[in-house]
């Protein structure tokens, strides 16, 4: 028997993109170079030297694909603004071509029915501000907020949301404690210290742009449900989740991480009434799911550089079906995370503003697909405020330290001739869009 699960009336469908990933145009129109191109040009940073310099050329061919979003049903568009198009220096004068560009993208979108989303932030920091020490500086925090104002200056008229990061937990770990993202350091100190930077820069932004009459502000963070018991779940669930959830939805950092953090860092980064200023309220909490971490308690375990202070942790992943990332494929992680945050951070509206995988057979795609939008339905029947759908990703496109090869797109791009190909995974979710519902 075909059962049919409905969802929500005004739920939001859409797909996501970031803009180092598919812009290309790096050295057009005053932009200058970010931390990715930098790490991206370090050899043996990136698989086979990719780079982002022409990535999807969605700088010039950003008409053909709002029309195929418009072909493709899709209500809504999450794209990321490239920080160093918009200033070049980081925190010095507005370069108005940059600006141009989102401008003429906004208006595209708005004139074929689709809804722009804009990301402040998805990891290309300008080069000029990590010479300057990055995200370990205070002052970037508060560059990162003109830069916010700057941007609602020109857009707020047309946008309704504001994303202030995506995953900052990533831009943390990953860039300056493991070292896999750039800026490619390994400083776990400087990763915390970073991190708090990031929680600073949301709140300054949030604040300015609450100032200036956005309409509904947020931001995206990387959740993963920590599968095990005791000690180490607990420790892993704080660094990788509650680091970023409490400090942003209870307005202080959680007691058991604070010790880790000062063995790291010490806490004088931390200063009176940034609290309160992390705290600002949102709108909407942005979800990206990919899967669930599975941990245990191993002893003599030396630290998983991506975790500072995670010794005696082991990570060891079931034998579950896999992406062609390599990643553990188990939706109900979806279910458990939704319907956790509705029952520890209760009165925030979400939305999964990522979502999706990396697989050469199409078909797989669907299945994840299918089998993501049904936990995420099972987590509304429990009653998490779950309010939209985005897919990761709309392109195939430049995945970070992977570069090329993995594709993650409900369009497939042919990179030598750039075309565009919708997938059967791309159909099927505009049939699902159209009926609301998943069959």
């Amino acid at each position: 028997m075909t059962q049919e699960l409905r969802f929500p009336d005004g739920f939001r469908w859409g797909a996501a993109t970031a803009a180092y990933q598919i812009e290309g145009a790096a050295t057009e129109d005053g932009r200058a170079p970010s931390i990715w191109d930098a790490f991206a040009r370090t050899p043996g940073r990136v698989r086979l030297g990719h780079t982002g310099d022409v990535a999807c050329d969605h700088y010039h061919r950003y008409r053909e694909d709002v029309a195929l979003m418009a072909e493709l049903g899709l209500p809504t568009y999450r794209f990321s603004i490239s920080w160093p198009r918009i200033k070049p220096d980081g925190g010095g004068p507005v370069n108005p071509r940059g600006l141009d560009f989102y401008d003429r993208l906004v208006d595209e979108l708005l004139a074929s029915g689709v809804e722009p989303m804009v990301t402040l932030y998805h990891w290309d920091l300008p080069q000029t501000l990590e010479e300057l020490g990055g995200w370990t500086q205070r002052d970037t925090a508060f560059h990162f907020a003109d830069l916010a104002s700057a941007v609602h200056a020109r857009l707020g008229d047309r946008v309704r949301t504001w994303t202030t990061l995506n995953e900052p937990w990533c831009s943390a770990f990953l860039g300056y404690a493991g070292g896999a993202h750039a800026p490619g350091r390994t400083e776990p100190g400087a990763a915390f210290v970073a991190a708090h930077h990031l929680l600073l820069a949301h709140g300054l932004a949030v604040q300015a742009l609450r100032e200036a009459g956005a309409r509904e502000l947020s931001i995206t963070l990387n959740l993963s449900p920590v599968v095990g018991e005791g000690e180490a779940a607990r420790r892993i669930d704080g660094l990788h989740n509650r680091l970023f959830l409490d400090p942003i939805l209870r307005g202080s950092y959680p007691e058991d991480l604070l010790p880790v953090i000062d063995r790291f860092s010490g806490l004088e980064h931390v200063r009176q009434g940034d609290p309160a200023v992390i705290a600002a309220p949102i709108d909407l909490l942005g979800v990206n799911y990919y899967r669930p971490t599975w941990v245990n308690t191993t002893i003599g375990q030396p630290p998983n550089p991506a975790f500072p202070g995670s010794e005696g942790v082991g990570f060891a992943e079931p034998d579950l079906p896999r992406t062609a990332m390599d990643w553990a494929i188990a939706p109900e992680g979806l279910t458990d995370l939704l319907v956790r945050l509705h029952r520890d951070y209760p009165g925030t509206p979400l939305m999964i503003t990522e979502n999706g995988a990396a697989f050469e057979d199409d078909a797989d795609r669907l299945v994840f697909l299918r089998d993501h939008l049904a936990a995420a339905h099972a987590a509304i029947a429990q009653g998490a405020p779950l309010t939209g759908y985005l897919v990761w990703s709309f392109l195939d496109n430049f995945e970070w330290a992977w570069g090329y090869a993995p594709r993650f797109g409900i369009v497939h791009v042919d990179y030598a001739t750039q075309r565009r190909t919708p997938k059967e995974s791309a159909l099927w979710l505009r049939d699902v869009i159209r009926k609301n519902a998943l069959t």
